[in-house]
C-alpha cells in the first residue's frame, strides 16, 4: 500500500511542472491576445495591410489555442508575440 501511495506522490510530482507550463502559455497567450486588441485601438494609424496580417496571424493564434493542448498554447504565443511586433512596430 504505501509503494502504491509513493508511485502516485511520485507520478502526481513529475506532472505538476508540465501542466504548469502548459497553464503558463495558456495565460500568456490571452494576455497577448490582450495587448494585440489594445495596440490595434492604440494605433488607428495601421495600414490595412498590417491590420488584415496582425488580423489573420490573431485568428491562427486562437485557433491553435482552441486545441486545448501544450503544442497549441505554446503555438498561441509565438503568433501573438509575432502579432504584436507587427502592431507595435508600424
Amino acid at each position: 500500500m504505501k509503494h502504491a501511495l509513493l508511485t502516485g506522490l511520485l507520478l502526481t510530482a513529475l506532472a505538476l511542472p508540465f501542466s504548469a507550463t502548459a497553464n503558463d502559455d495558456t495565460s500568456l497567450c490571452q494576455i497577448n491576445l490582450s495587448k494585440i486588441r489594445d495596440a490595434k485601438v492604440a494605433n488607428p494609424n495601421l495600414s490595412d495591410a498590417v491590420k488584415s496580417d496582425i488580423d489573420t496571424t490573431v485568428h491562427r493564434a486562437e485557433s491553435a489555442l482552441a486545441r486545448h493542448n501544450d503544442d497549441g498554447a505554446r503555438e498561441c504565443v509565438s503568433l501573438t508575440q509575432q502579432a504584436l511586433q507587427k502592431a507595435q512596430s508600424n
